[in-house]
């Protein structure tokens, strides 16, 4: 596999992106570590290039700053288990500005008794942010884990909740 990784910067926060000629593969988490994609990429060639990636940086930018709520590019969502294409698809029909828990992301993929498989494959979503994982909730309603970190998934919550029609 080859990934072709950009920094952008977004509200005084960094992110790594990286990119595939087939689309976006992975999205860091704010302010992460320049390697962090090899958590998901063991054996991809990596090319740094800051000119490339602009469309999922704009779009990104528009979803960090409040003007989008979903994304429109072309993802690349080669890696995985058949288990975890079925969570983070399921992830994706979770509505902007709404949570669901485990045990409902579970159900909504006909394993209603996965719900430890499915939170691990949650865990492992390489597209922060774009495949919404950030919107799922432990059972008694507290936010569970984020590879992004506690603050960051608050952060994206109250920003999809702040954007919300009163």
């Amino acid at each position: 596999m080859h990934l072709t990784l950009t920094q952008t910067t977004i509200n005084q926060q960094t992110y790594w992106l990286g990119t595939t000629p087939t689309g976006l593969a992975f999205v860091g988490r704010a302010n992460g570590p320049r390697d962090e994609w090899q958590a998901f990429f063991k054996s991809a060639n990596i090319h740094y290039d800051q000119q490339a990636n602009q469309q999922a940086c704009q779009e990104l930018h528009d979803y960090l700053t409040g003007q989008r709520q979903h994304f429109d590019i072309p993802l690349d969502q080669t890696t995985g288990t058949p288990l975890q294409h079925q969570v983070w698809q399921a992830l994706t029909r979770i509505p902007y500005g709404q949570t669901a828990t485990y045990s409902q992301l579970a159900t909504m993929i006909n394993h209603p008794t996965a719900v430890r498989a499915v939170a691990s494959a949650v865990g492992q979503n390489p597209l922060l942010i774009v495949i919404p994982c950030h919107r799922i909730r432990r059972k008694d309603g507290q936010l569970g884990g984020y590879r992004g970190g506690l603050p960051m998934k608050r952060a994206l919550l109250a920003l999809e909740n702040a954007r919300l029609p009163k």
